[in-house]
Order: structure tokens, then C-alpha cells, then sequence
């Protein structure tokens, strides 16, 4: 479908000014416009608030795991040997359900970034519709283009209809 509408753009860019002049193509930066929305500054302060108290949570195992390693480290010459093996066995479960739960925060973070992505995604796109409908365009292309002139790129009309909300 893609090397389709490249043949189709090249098709249409030999062809020649007389051709194009009934035809209005458009461009639309999708990084520029994932980096700019406000949406994408929205999105990320909700990612912060939803997971800061997971964070918090691993930030607290970590300053114990590094605390009972202090002391591991302090007490090594005066403890005995059962309970020096009692501390590395505790010490061990703790560093496990560290790497646990931090495997777990970065999946559940990464899976609520794509389900925010698609929701942004399908804001850009009716927003694209929106402009290319308004201004007459016949063809907006996103991503997987080689070359696009700045005479044909619609990202700055895209973002501000995003600003709207």
C-alpha cells in the first residue's frame, strides 16, 4: 500500500504543473506533531500521576536494598554466620522483587503509553480530515515520504486545530 502511493505521488509529480494544479497535496509531519501537540504534554503529566506512587514504591525498595547492604557490609566481621545467611537470603528476595516490580512498572507504563498514543493518534488524524476538507486538499500524505516541500506541509494548520482541543 505504501510503495503504491509513492508510485502514485511520483506518478502524479511527473506529470506536471498542469496536472497538479487541479490536484492539492498536502504533507503532514506526524513527529513534529506527536513532539508539539498539547495533548502529548497532557499525556505525559497523566502517565506521571498514574504511576509516581509505583515509582515512589521502588525508589523506597531500593533505599532499603542499598540500607541492608550498608549494614551487610558493616556488620560482616561481627555476625554470625546464620544470621549473615539470613540477611543475604533477605537481601537477595528484596534485589528479586526490586527487578520484579520494576519489570512490571516499565510493561504497565509502556502498554498505558500506547493505549495514550492510539487516543492522540485518532485526534491527529481527525484533525488532519478537518483541515483537508476545510482548505480542499485531495491527498495528505503522512510518514514515508522522501521529500516534502514546506509549500505542501499542513503540520503547523494541524497543530493549532489540535490546540482547540
Amino acid at each position: 500500500m505504501r510503495s503504491l502511493l509513492v508510485v502514485w505521488l511520483s506518478l502524479m509529480l511527473w506529470c506536471g504543473q498542469a496536472w497538479s494544479a487541479d490536484f492539492k497535496v498536502g504533507y503532514v509531519q506526524v513527529d513534529k506533531l506527536l513532539q508539539e501537540a498539547p495533548q502529548t504534554v497532557e499525556t505525559g503529566k497523566k502517565l506521571e500521576r498514574e504511576f509516581s506512587p509505583r515509582s515512589l514504591d521502588l525508589e523506597k525498595l531500593q533505599k532499603q536494598i542499598r540500607d541492608l547492604e550498608a549494614q551487610l557490609d558493616h556488620d560482616r566481621t561481627s555476625i554470625n554466620e546464620s544470621d549473615r545467611r539470613v540477611k543475604e537470603r533477605q537481601l537477595n528476595n528484596m534485589r528479586l522483587e526490586f527487578q520484579s516490580k520494576q519489570r512490571e512498572l516499565r510493561e504497565d507504563i509502556n502498554l498505558r503509553k500506547n493505549e495514550e498514543l492510539a487516543v492522540l493518534q485518532e485526534r491527529i488524524n481527525k484533525a488532519v480530515q478537518t483541515v483537508a476538507e476545510n482548505e480542499g486538499y485531495d491527498l495528505v500524505a503522512y510518514s514515508g515520504i522522501a521529500y516534502a516541500s514546506k509549500r505542501i506541509d499542513i503540520t503547523d494548520k494541524v497543530l493549532k486545530l489540535l490546540g482547540k482541543k
